[in-house]
């Protein structure tokens, strides 16, 4: 192939890519002719595969001709696209209004869970009175979530149907009392101190069942500490989370790491004790566990029970949610329903 008809080839490509161009009426209409003319699989490209047959001596001037022809093109598309692109602009410009009265859209931002919100006003409670707060890891060695808080290898609490084991010796921990029993192996006295945190335990979901729930322990370990200073410790926080007119009541049970062992009832801060729906006619709503420190796991601990004195409590963290907000169905917590969650 000649170098001359070479030239009317490429001359012909580019007066029928100007033609082209020139009744092009959108950008995607000028994308196809690029895509047509310049693309992979394009005329410009075919030419270039023809090179084979052009005479060595001659194939620098043909390359530049294409390279030309290119550049002309190019040149020509950019032209046509601003100028597409600007006709386009005046036309909205024209045709389309903006009412500046309108409000603008308002940005949707998120806010705390209920659990969150429980959890928050609980640890201000507790750190008015002086309290630490501390958290430990959810998966935990048997001999802290078990043998350490003074239960046996034969306790029901170990069964397999209510624990969930990683192994023999690791559980998911069924309470946070272990970073309470870790704390105390510090040997860092007195304590006073909270431990909130999530726990697992091998239950059905239901109203008021879930295997993943939130638990707030508390720990006291000083000289001198009596029952009294248990009784009006949470005393104090009922009144604080239930409101001043909250009385309490407090009925002998057993805790395998506490004794004494006792569990404490509000009085009904819907009917004031008088008995409603609310509290099924009682007029009281149990709330915790407690009692004091077993000596025997201060002995495991390494704290000497002679010498030290402690109480203890456990609350589950969605049952104050439950309470304090009328919540009848624990599953609402975690089902993440922004009809349900936007209340709060």
């Amino acid at each position: 192939m000649s170098d001359g008809s070479m030239k009317e080839r490429l001359n012909s490509i580019v007066a029928s890519a100007m033609e082209s161009m020139q009744k092009a009426a959108s950008p995607d209409a000028l994308n196809e002719i690029r895509v047509r003319i310049l693309g992979k699989k394009g005329e410009l490209k075919e030419v270039m595969k023809g090179m084979k047959d052009v005479a060595p001596e001659d194939r620098p001037k043909v390359g530049q001709l294409v390279n030309e022809a290119r550049d002309r093109i190019e040149e020509r598309m950019a032209e046509i696209k601003e100028k597409i692109e600007q006709e386009q602009l005046e036309m909205r410009l024209a045709t389309e209004t903006i009412d500046v009265t309108l409000p603008a859209k308002k940005a949707v931002l998120g806010h705390r869970h209920p659990n969150q919100i429980a959890l928050e006003e609980l640890e201000r409670i507790f750190i008015g009175m002086g309290y630490e707060v501390v958290e430990g890891p959810e998966v935990e060695y048997d001999e802290y979530n078990f043998t350490k808080l003074n239960i046996p290898a034969n306790h029901p609490a170990k069964d397999e149907q209510d624990t969930f084991y990683i192994n023999k010796e690791i559980v998911l921990r069924t309470q946070t009392s272990p970073t309470q029993a870790r704390v105390m192996e510090q040997g860092k006295l007195p304590i006073r101190m909270i431990s909130p945190g999530r726990v697992f335990r091998s239950d059905e979901v239901d109203a008021t069942h879930s295997p993943s729930f939130h638990q707030i322990e508390g720990l006291v370990v000083d000289k001198n500490i009596t029952l009294a200073d248990l009784k009006g410790t949470l005393e104090q926080f009922a009144k604080e989370i239930f409101g001043p007119e909250t009385k309490t009541k407090f009925r002998p049970h057993h805790f395998p790491f506490t004794e004494p062992s006792a569990e404490m009832d509000v009085s009904c801060f819907k009917c004031g004790g008088k008995g409603c729906r609310f509290c099924k006619g009682e007029g009281w709503i149990e709330i915790l566990g407690c009692g004091m420190v077993h000596p025997h796991v201060f002995e495991m601990c390494g704290i000497d029970p002679n010498e030290y004195t402690g109480f203890a409590f456990g609350v589950g963290l969605e049952r104050i949610a439950l309470l304090k907000y009328e919540i009848d169905d624990m599953r609402l917590l975690y089902e993440n329903d922004q009809r349900f969650l936007n209340q709060f």
